[in-house]
């Protein structure tokens, strides 16, 4: 069990390289951070803190690597992160859809097992590389960093990292993204927010999801983003819908902006 989010060891899966992006395949690999027992006998809680301090900083120096490379190449990385079954997988299709031909962009997929999200990208025609973390419960910045050698994304592109459904560990670990975005269902409770701080403080930017069932659900909109800004008053809330529409010509002109930011910087490098 990892001391700093109590996640199992397993056989990390990265699919193929670019010929593989359209299609199921690929290779394991062991994790290069290693993942320690959070009860172990014989370590004391300082050591352990210290175990969890190594851990982070290995993740933070692969993770400073990936920004290094993707800001020189102008891309713009965002690292969508939930509870399982916001509709992150939804949300991402119509996304690719509503950019399609106008931004090179790719994906990254994090499940624990299964290529079925991937699979669901691939269908629009977009590139996916799946990544499964087999009893580990979020990518790390060195997983991230392997599956995107497998990718042919274009300078100032748009890469999307789907994270495992999860809303605790995902948090401490820095992928090398420009922006974290939470996804917050309404088929969620409104306290979210407060359940689980670290998330929601780590982000820039939540979409309220699902909205299209506000009328069939009894949730609090205007208390859920009360909670958020309460953990995190500079965050960003759009309310989305997949299924209406609603928000998402604001969610893609967010992305846009993003997008000529990252070329921006890399022109001006």
């Amino acid at each position: 069990m990892c001391t700093v989010c109590g996640c199992g060891q397993g056989e990390t899966k990265i699919e193929g390289g670019p010929e593989h992006a359209h299609a199921p395949g690929g290779f394991s690999y062991a994790p290069r951070h290693h993942h320690h027992h959070a009860h172990a006998p014989g370590l004391s809680p300082g050591r352990m803190v210290q175990i969890e301090q190594d851990i982070l900083a290995k993740n933070n120096a692969y993770a400073d690597a990936n920004r290094k490379e993707w800001k020189a190449r102008g891309l713009f990385a965002i690292n969508l992160v939930s509870s399982p079954g916001s509709g992150k997988t939804t949300l991402l299709v119509e996304t690719i859809g509503r950019l399609a031909g106008r931004h090179p962009l790719a994906v990254i997929e994090g499940d624990q097992q299964t290529s079925n999200d991937a699979e669901r990208i691939r269908a629009t025609g977009a590139q996916a590389i799946q990544v499964n973390t087999g009893k580990g419960c979020h990518l790390d910045a060195h997983m991230v960093g392997h599956a995107f050698e497998r990718l042919d994304l274009s300078a100032g592109g748009l890469l999307l990292i789907e994270n495992v459904g999860n809303l605790v560990c995902p948090a401490e670990f820095d992928l090398g993204e420009a922006h974290k975005v939470v996804i917050l269902s309404v088929t969620e409770g409104e306290d979210k927010p407060l359940k689980y701080p670290d998330m929601f403080a780590a982000a820039d930017l939540m979409l309220l999801n699902k909205v299209d069932l506000l009328p069939y659900l009894a949730f609090d909109t205007r208390r859920a983003i009360d909670y958020a800004l309460r953990v995190n008053p500079r965050l960003r809330v759009i309310r989305t819908s997949a299924t209406s529409g609603e928000g998402l010509d604001e969610w893609i002109a967010w992305i846009e902006a993003g997008l000529a930011v990252a070329r921006d910087r890399a022109a001006q490098a």
